[in-house]
């Protein structure tokens, strides 16, 4: 399986931005593919973006579409999550995950998962 490694997370005021890491390491393929989901607390896992490690094929959350941007360095094998114009409505646990299959936004089609980082925003 692959490991994940999440980084990033944080305090902001509304308004604000965070970039958001996560290191994979072990076995990965060339269909592998990255995903970024959230959780609040009461709530269900959430899709929020994914790319594809070999030709960077993204997909979002149309809510989320222009607000956050999914990136990748296959060099460093991260995949990131830049955050702009927070809103306390972001707040969440953001897990990356990963899969073998195809871009989805749908949790269970993801394999591996990170430990999570918490993203707070303060009104």
């Amino acid at each position: 399986q692959v490991q994940l490694v999440e980084s990033g997370g944080g305090s902001v005021q509304a308004g604000g931005s965070l970039r958001l890491s996560c290191v994979a390491s072990g076995r990965t393929f060339s269909r592998y593919v990255m995903g970024w989901f959230r959780q609040a607390p009461g709530r269900e896992r959430d899709f929020v973006a994914a790319i594809s490690w070999s030709d960077g094929t993204t997909y979002y959350e149309e809510s989320l579409k222009g607000r956050f941007t999914i990136s990748k360095d296959n060099a460093k094998n991260t995949v990131y999550l830049q955050m702009n114009s927070l809103k306390p409505e972001d707040t969440a646990i953001y897990y990356c995950a990963g899969n073998m299959h195809y871009i989805s936004s749908a949790p269970y089609e993801y394999d591996s998962w990170g430990q999570g980082t918490q993203v707070t925003v303060s009104s």
